[in-house]
């Protein structure tokens, strides 16, 4: 194949404005999200519509080139990037960015893969309604690719994850054929649920172009409390609380190891707690609901009355403004961004049953501490739901360069630990590159051997984003 006459077919396809090839104009796109690994690309093609996006799928496959579907390119393994061979075509999405239709009786809203999270937000406010999927990278990730990584966020607990929000997808198959599954229902019993096998598969089967997504009646109300506790055990027995006293009102609780904190401190100075941080975790949680003020006020401190008189909490905040509450957010928000100031780190977004997530940090913890002495745990994450950002950071004394070259024993001991609690060592950023092959040792024969058929039944060419989700 002529690179040049294939490049020139795709501007023929979408406009010259529209495919970059010089490297150099190429590096945003090769690039992961946080600058450790840069792959190369035959070209970046930007589509601007769905029958674009068609024309290109059929040409790659005429000549057998391989396709990276893009989003934001805010994932973190590997998912949305080329590898080094040159040999493959970026697809960004970006410009796929309209709003088709919100339809408020029904709840629900029709948006194209490359709208901005942050702006379906808006667009839902905007409609008095709300779109819950949160996530902190909400400025910049895109749908198509929260729903491709089926991402979770902050409010998994009380509206699921990117699967549970949409109801109906556009895809565009490996073919070029374009499967128009915008369905508008929640019940739908025709046939097997083709939206499933899309939500999560990383663009190895199809490209997502366009969601139907929920929307949700918009909040009036709001509370945000930061607690204190000693153990994560106890922080288990306040959700256990906190869902029977709030029940539906509980939106998110989250989980938050005092180093965590004291790393956002340390380099976001500005940023106070509103409790001394002098014990091992704290809890964020929040209620929220269309009732009066004052009746969630009232039973947000009736939970934490209840779990004080417990012994389950040692001291808790509750925010009585708007601001208070965005200064509690803060402090979870930034931890990721304090880890980076700090230093490097090995990360891990694992799941566990919520009811072992306690056994799991410090049955970990610990045995972290038999192989690496001094070892520090970033532990923060959505005890809601089960799924934990379990980061391990290099003794003091000791370089992060030296420590990331045993990064495999580390891996090996906090997935074998995820593996005896039936857990998942992908929580919510997906396998990508990054983690394929360590995912298959921890999966039966019968499981991987599933996911192969399907994927040579829907891309029998291995053109879809090669070289992710399976080894």
């Amino acid at each position: 194949m002529a690179q040049s006459s294939f490049i020139e077919l795709c501007r023929k396809r979408v406009g010259n404005a529209h495919v970059i090839s010089v490297p150099e104009k190429m590096a945003s796109y090769v690039t992961d999200y946080r600058k450790r690994y840069a792959g190369k690309a035959l070209a970046v093609v930007l589509p601007g519509n769905t029958r674009e996006v068609a024309d290109l799928v059929r040409l790659c496959k005429q000549y057998r080139v391989p396709v990276v579907p893009q989003g934001g390119n805010t994932g973190l393994v590997l998912g949305s990037v080329p590898d080094t061979s040159g040999k493959a075509v970026v697809l960004s999405l970006a410009r796929m960015k309209r709003i088709r239709e919100i339809d408020v009786k029904n709840n629900t809203m029709t948006v194209e893969a490359g709208c901005i999270l942050d702006d379906v937000h808006s667009a839902a406010l905007e409609a008095d309604r709300m779109f819950p999927l949160s996530l902190a990278s909400s400025g910049s990730c895109t749908i198509g690719g929260n729903l491709a990584a089926n991402a979770g966020g902050t409010a998994v607990l009380r509206y699921g994850t990117a699967r549970d929000l949409c109801l109906g997808l556009e895809v565009v198959m490996a073919d070029g054929a374009v499967w128009d599954g915008l369905y508008k229902l929640r019940k739908n019993n025709t046939g097997y649920d083709l939206r499933d096998l899309f939500i999560g598969s990383e663009g190895t089967l199809g490209i997502i172009t366009a969601a139907v997504l929920k929307l949700f009646p918009r909040p009036t109300t709001r509370q945000t409390a930061f607690v204190a506790l000693s153990s994560p055990a106890d922080a288990l027995q306040l959700l256990a609380i906190a869902q029977k006293v709030a029940d539906s009102s509980l939106t998110t609780f989250e989980l938050m190891s005092g180093y965590s904190l004291e790393l956002v401190v340390r380099h976001f100075p500005h940023l106070l707690p509103p409790l001394p941080l002098e014990r091992p975790y704290y809890v964020l949680l929040e209620l929220s609901g269309t009732e009066p003020e004052g009746q969630l006020g009232e039973r947000f401190e009736k939970l934490l009355q209840y779990a004080i008189e417990e012994g389950v909490i040692c001291d808790a905040a509750l925010s009585q403004t708007v601001s208070q509450s965005r200064s509690m957010w803060a402090l979870r928000e930034n931890i990721s961004a304090a880890q980076a100031k700090e230093g490097k780190n090995i990360k891990h977004d694992i799941a566990v049953p919520t009811s072992l997530f306690a056994e799991f940090i410090e049955t970990t913890d610990r045995q972290l501490q038999q192989y690496f002495p001094g070892c520090r745990t970033v532990t923060f994450g959505h005890l809601g739901d089960g799924s934990l950002h379990y980061n391990v950071a290099a003794p003091k004394g000791v370089s992060d360069d030296a420590f990331l070259m045993r990064q495999d024993e580390v891996n090996r001991i906090v997935y074998d630990s995820v593996d005896r609690m039936q857990g998942a060592i992908s929580a919510e950023h997906g396998l990508g590159a990054l983690k394929h092959e360590r995912n298959a040792e921890y999966k039966s024969d019968v499981e991987i051997r599933m996911m192969r058929k399907i994927r040579e039944a829907f891309d029998p060419d291995n053109l879809m984003n090669p070289g992710k989700v399976l080894p």
